[in-house]
């Protein structure tokens, strides 16, 4: 299940745990591992911060919110990153995440 955590400067919000595939055929959720971690495919490259500009795109998309709710807080030059969602909770954000599960 995913984290649910409290950011510093007082406003609420969950912690989701995603692997990235980047250069992918297209952008998708893939599956949800045991640990809750989300496993995510984005045809960006992981050049330039593309494919993490890309992932909070297409986070912000399935989630329903503003990209501005979103902010990658650990991982961003690797595959496994915390992406933190502010004014949402875990359970919102896990059943919009299995909504779109392909």
């Amino acid at each position: 299940m995913p984290r649910k955590f409290h950011l510093h400067d007082g406003q609420r919000g969950s912690a989701l745990a995603v692997r990235v595939t980047p250069r992918a055929s297209r952008n998708q959720i893939v599956g949800v591992l045991s640990d809750g971690t989300v496993k995510v495919h984005i045809a960006a490259p992981p050049v330039d911060e593309e494919a993490n500009q890309e992932l909070v795109k297409f986070l912000s998309s399935v989630l329903g919110v503003p990209k501005s709710k979103l902010e990658i807080v650990a991982g961003a030059s690797g595959r496994d990153k915390l992406v933190s969602v502010l004014d949402m909770d875990v359970q919102t954000a896990h059943q919009r995440i299995l909504a779109h599960m392909d």
